[in-house]
């Protein structure tokens, strides 16, 4: 079955909840061994850090093929103090929005000081010592996800330490794009934290570089940033991620459709998390015209009393996106949600507080309860957008997109 066929399947299967015109085959796929990510390149960063008294932020996705970083390092006699863990985990394990506990990682005995909960920056006694801090974490490319706000903390204690943050980079899979509402200052939160779009089209070195330049770090201090490029990858070609960058983006598909559905965290419709295709779905129950159906439950270290728990929603399927590793967007779907608050029978209730934090402004909610349609609400965001652009083009270390 080839690209275009799938493609027209998915349509018909979300039935009046249309596909974006903005979804599109044909990128350039990259196997993922090709692709030489900065904790690949040995050569590249030990020289870096050798002598060093460092500590190193990581999660389950720093991996050096079937190694882990922390694990690869000890073993070559670097001097490693201390592991910060952010949201989710150092080992991957904790939900979203759950408190990760600072403790021992019972592995490498290594202290693990938890940056997610009440303790989102590193203190200066936390960093007392450190001569060099190492980032290397897979981001996914969305504003709302919390490792570049993370970041932002961690560049912010090592310029007040002094210290250097060396970030080992990593292809963003949502890179080949920009798009959604830029961020209005107000709404700043640890789910979005400066004025970029939803989808900033950004890795996590060139969004430090963005940090660094455009005097976003607090009393706009500025930090020290090296890093280790990723080499065969630019922001044209489609990688297909080794490890789930967390509990509830299992697959590729969760991975390209979060931009379009996390907004549905911010109201009464459900993801799709408690199920085991999280991000693949939405709906409620009794969701009007919803052809699909699922009962969340709670699932140890990926959704505990997730929404609906033990209740039987209807909704939309999207998995036809699942493993097809050359289906990608190029832009936002904003029909999903737009169609879903239209179809709602108490639309009083369809948002949440939430929403706007998501969405890093109060307009979107109130142009879709307008009654707006996905062109009108764009065109909105297009002066915005191509001011971010041209900002963005300062800081990319590798080929745009076309």
């Amino acid at each position: 079955m080839n690209i275009k066929n799938l493609f027209f399947i998915s349509c018909l299967l979300t039935a009046d909840f249309s596909c974006s015109r903005g979804a599109r085959p044909g990128i350039t796929l990259v196997e993922t061994n090709v692709v030489k990510t900065g904790a690949d390149q040995l050569n590249e960063l030990l020289p870096l850090i050798s002598g060093k008294v460092i500590a190193v932020l990581a999660n389950q996705t720093s991996m050096l093929g079937e190694v882990h970083l922390i694990d690869t390092l000890l073993k070559l006699k670097v001097n490693v103090k201390l592991v910060f863990a952010p949201e989710h985990g150092f080992r991957g394990e904790a939900e979203a929005g759950e408190v990760v506990f600072s403790g021992k990682d019972a592995k490498t005995g290594l202290a693990v000081i938890s940056l997610y909960g009440e303790h989102k920056k590193p203190t200066q006694n936390d960093l007392e010592g450190i001569e060099m801090v190492l980032f290397d974490i897979q981001d996914v490319g969305a504003r709302f996800y919390t490792y570049i706000s993370t970041l932002q903390y961690l560049m912010e204690a090592c310029a007040e330490k002094n210290i250097p943050l060396l970030i080992l980079d990593r292809p963003n899979p949502n890179g080949n794009y920009v798009d959604g509402p830029v961020l209005i200052p107000k709404f700043s939160t640890f789910v979005g934290m400066n004025e970029i779009p939803v989808v900033h089209g950004l890795t996590i070195a060139e969004y430090a570089l963005m940090l660094n330049g455009e005097g976003w770090l607090k009393n706009e201090v500025k930090c020290k940033v090296e890093f280790v490029k990723v080499k065969n990858w630019n922001h044209n070609k489609l990688y297909v991620l080794p490890i789930a960058p967390s509990p509830n983006l299992p697959n590729m598909s969760a991975i390209y459709l979060y931009p379009s559905l996390c907004f549905f965290e911010g109201t009464i419709v459900s993801v799709g998390r408690g199920t085991d295709f999280p991000f693949q779905v939405f709906g409620y129950p009794e969701m009007p015209g919803g052809k699909f159906a699922f009962t969340p439950k709670s699932i140890k270290g990926k959704s505990v009393k997730p929404l609906y728990e033990d209740r039987l929603c209807s909704g939309v399927d999207l998995s036809i996106f699942t493993d097809q590793k050359n289906i990608r967007f190029k832009q936002i779907n904003l029909k999903w949600l737009i169609d879903s608050y239209n179809s709602a029978l108490d639309k009083k209730s369809f948002f949440n507080n939430f929403f706007d934090n998501l969405a890093g402004t109060d307009q979107l909610r109130m142009q879709i309860i307008a009654g707006m349609d996905e062109d009108e609400i764009r065109k909105s965001w297009q002066s915005g957008l191509e001011e971010f652009k041209t900002i963005r083009k300062k800081y990319l270390l590798y080929k745009d997109f076309e």
